[in-house]
């Protein structure tokens, strides 16, 4: 799943090597934490959050292809 991450959020940003994607463990299933350069947040964002939406949604549908519940939380 990080990887999946990494591959959707490395066109979209300037700074690729400053990239993290953690992984927390919690009574709701996995949430993967991303964190990018700070000038690169917005460009995650996007317009109005709909490109952060996009992103969670492709992460949520991966981890119910795996019966996993798997949510992303973006960190500035």
């Amino acid at each position: 799943m990080d990887e999946l991450i990494r591959t959707i959020v490395e066109p979209l940003v300037e700074f690729p090597e400053d990239i993290k994607v953690s992984r927390e463990e919690n009574e709701r299933g996995l949430t993967y934490i991303l964190s990018v350069n700070k000038e690169d947040m917005g460009k995650i964002i996007g317009k109005k959050g709909r490109i952060a939406s996009a992103i969670r949604t492709i992460v949520h549908a991966a981890g119910r292809a795996h019966q996993q519940d798997v949510q992303l939380t973006i960190q500035e």
